[in-house]
């Protein structure tokens, strides 16, 4: 018979793993139960000595276990030593993330169906690290904020405000009704490099296998292609929010660079 505790099933939704991560976790806002170290397992990142004074510092209870304890833990999954047990991932809304521009024009990502969560942690890292403003998916169809998003965005998700939303044509919608120019990535638009990404922008990402949906693709104000030079006629998906996002970055900085 297999494990049924669902005390331990609820625990490995909730465990951030690997030393940078657990970092990122600390100094972030969400609570954290305890952290559980392993002093025997080799790995680069963040030394185990700052984890531990940051846990103290926060009146985070430390764990010390064995690495069989901490392999069974994590499932399966590079741990390097260290492991957190948080509450769940928070989202923010919407408007939390507007109200976080505060005066400037947002910059946001929506990720229209992403399943992989390694593809939608790379897309919160590169958002985060862009400077966007936040994040929005949809409840259904898409990975969530699981450990291992949390992991594959190298701790960007305690920093970069998600929201979920119930249907993401009305919240593009919404978005254009505050002055928000949504733009959708595909193989079908105009060049990305000409289009003015200054402004208040969104820009959607679609699934892996099939690209932005079709009414989603519907209502967005403009759609931005990336040239395709190569046999492959396209590109993972974050990949392609990390080239918009640095174009929206580089107009930004160089408003007359554009082009």
């Amino acid at each position: 018979m297999g494990n049924s505790n669902p005390k331990l099933d609820q625990e490995n939704e909730n465990l951030v793993l690997g030393r940078n991560a657990v970092v990122e976790l600390l100094k972030g806002p969400r609570e954290v139960e305890c952290v559980y170290i392993c002093d025997d397992v080799p790995a680069r990142g963040q030394p185990i000595s700052r984890i531990v004074a940051l846990a103290k510092e926060a009146k985070v209870p430390v764990k010390k276990v064995d690495a069989k304890k901490l392999d069974a833990l994590s499932g399966g999954l590079n741990h390097q030593g260290v492991a957190a047990l948080a509450a769940a991932f928070p989202y923010s809304t919407v408007e939390d993330i507007l109200a976080r521009a505060d005066g400037e024009p947002p910059l946001i990502v929506i990720a229209d169906s992403i399943e992989d969560p390694h593809n939608l942690g790379a897309i919160i890292r590169t958002a985060e690290a862009a400077g966007a403003h936040g994040l929005i998916l949809p409840k259904r169809g898409s990975a969530g904020l699981t450990p291992i998003v949390g992991r594959t965005s190298a701790g960007a998700v305690e920093h970069l405000p998600v929201a979920r939303v119930t249907n993401l044509v009305r919240t593009i919608d919404a978005l254009k009704e505050k002055g928000v120019w949504v733009f959708g990535a595909d193989m079908d638009g105009q060049q990305w490099e000409q289009t003015d990404l200054t402004g208040s922008i969104a820009l959607v990402i679609g699934s892996e296998g099939f690209g932005i949906s079709r009414l989603v693709k519907e209502h967005c104000d403009g759609i931005l292609s990336l040239p395709m030079r190569g046999k492959v006629n396209s590109l993972n998906a974050s990949v392609a929010a990390g080239i918009l996002l640095y174009e929206a970055v580089r107009q930004r900085m160089h408003p007359k660079a554009k082009g």
